[in-house]
């Protein structure tokens, strides 16, 4: 499977904009299997949310029809009931599914505005099954590890360049725990907090560099994963077997 990483610049609250730089990088960057776009990617990680259901996800059908792939990121949605959830969404032209970010960064006041996930969530595309978190998500291992019931972990994130170090480690330790794939994106730019400088990368099960998009741009850097090799590994060194059996309450 081919997958795309989306490394982009996210216009403050400019959702037509936003939406438009999607088009063009998946447009654009033909040929690959799935698109994974950065948190919040249309309004930026600012606290404003689009109504339910939202003008980005239709951008996101449209591409996912357009190309016979699938794109998935983090909206900001407020629903019906008035509630505000973290939307990570996983759109392929015949199905949309979501997972509603659990962990919510307190630190940023992330929590005054959003509500959490409960449902730990598992999509499988093409045969390979998927693992949706969000950015804060990273630093809890309990609620991303594996149950031997995916193959590849999603993490989109706006992650600030200055716990950049932490990013690195944490997505490689991820990889080399749940003897996984990781395709992880983050925006770049800047907001009226923070400056961003990417570091978005697909890893193998190891924590090795599959493919890496350069420091501090806007690009698409699409790479390969082989199931043949994550099986493999599995098989001959089997230490998920040795994993510790516990109950994961919300």
């Amino acid at each position: 499977m081919r997958i795309a990483l989306v490394q982009a610049g996210i216009d403050w609250s400019e959702t037509g904009k936003n939406n438009e730089r999607t088009n063009r990088a998946v447009n654009g960057n033909p040929g690959a299997d799935l698109y994974l776009l950065p948190e919040m990617f249309s309004t930026g990680f600012n606290g404003i949310c689009e109504k339910d259901p939202a003008e980005s996800l239709g951008t996101m059908k449209e591409l996912a029809a357009r190309n016979n792939c699938a794109v998935a990121g983090s909206i900001a949605v407020e629903l019906d009931s008035g509630l505000k959830v973290n939307r990570f969404y996983f759109v392929t032209p015949d199905s949309v599914t979501y997972y509603d970010k659990r962990h919510l960064f307190s630190y940023g006041g992330e929590h005054l505005n959003f509500t959490g996930g409960t449902e730990r969530t598992v999509v499988q595309w093409k045969g390979i099954r998927f693992l949706l978190t969000v950015c804060y998500d990273l630093r809890f291992p309990v609620w991303s590890r594996n149950r031997r019931d995916y193959d590849v972990m999603l993490c989109v994130a706006s992650w600030p360049v200055q716990r950049r170090y932490a990013w690195d480690t944490l997505l490689r330790a991820r990889a080399i725990e749940n003897q996984c794939f990781v395709a992880a994106v983050n925006r770049v730019g800047d907001d009226p907090s923070c400056h961003y400088n990417g570091g978005s990368v697909l890893l193998d099960p190891w924590g090795r560099e599959i493919a890496g998009c350069p420091d501090g741009e806007e690009s698409v850097i699409t790479g390969e994963i082989k199931m043949e090799s994550l099986a493999e590994l599995r098989r001959t060194f089997p230490v998920l077997d040795d994993a510790d059996n516990f109950v994961l309450s919300v």
